[in-house]
């Protein structure tokens, strides 16, 4: 009786969490304007409103470079440029292209390897809304003393009404589940533990 009862009690935590989960993701969207910071740092995804959002924040100045993330092997510097809608010298001279990461752990060692390649300390960081929480977990895991400014891009989930469609459920329930796996192992190994070497390779622009 006692082992059902805990069963019950965790079911009921998971889905608490869940629904507080999902709330977080609908309340991120609209982003505030970021402060200035040294770089920005977009993670790419299903979506190119990631790449959009973060172009424009650096053509408006609010930081010196770009680094797209996780970056196709097979797309060109032209082809991303036209997905990003990049226009003008800000986009030729300051977006640097990282086609190392094939996941989100990928893309927090790729980042963490661009951020002290450039010695930068602060971070504008632009992924999808439902994807941030996992994303500045492991930033933080990997870039402990990087301040991060989560610039969160509402794409084509429902974040506000996501238990009404299967499609935006299974979604935001996977990534629920994804998030707790990071927060436990975190939880386990400690933020603040060695690492082995960033990945510093990527396409600087020229």
């Amino acid at each position: 009786m006692k082992g059902l009862a805990l069963i019950v009690l965790i079911a009921v935590l998971w889905v608490v969490g869940l629904l507080a989960f999902g709330a977080r993701v609908a309340n991120s969207t609209p982003a505030p304007d970021p402060p200035e910071a040294d770089g920005i740092v977009a993670l790419t995804g299903t979506s190119s409103l990631r790449l959009t959002a973060a172009t424009q924040l650096l053509e408006d100045g609010d930081a010196k470079r770009l680094l797209i993330s996780g970056v196709n092997r097979e797309a060109t510097r032209a082809q991303i440029k036209e997905v990003s809608k990049g226009v003008g010298r800000r986009w030729d001279c300051c977006v640097d292209l990282g086609f190392h990461a094939e996941n989100t752990q990928g893309n927090a060692r790729e980042i963490a390897g661009w951020a002290s390649y450039h010695h930068y300390r602060d971070l504008i960081v632009v992924t999808s809304d439902y994807h941030m929480p996992r994303s500045i977990l492991e930033l933080h895991a990997v870039m402990p003393d990087v301040r991060l400014h989560p610039y969160p891009v509402a794409t084509d989930l429902d974040a506000k009404h996501w238990w009404k469609s299967g499609k935006d459920a299974r979604r935001m329930t996977l990534e629920y589940c994804k998030y707790l796996v990071i927060l436990g192992r975190e939880g386990i190994l400690g933020l603040g533990r060695k690492h082995g070497p960033a990945q510093p390779a990527h396409e600087k622009a020229t």
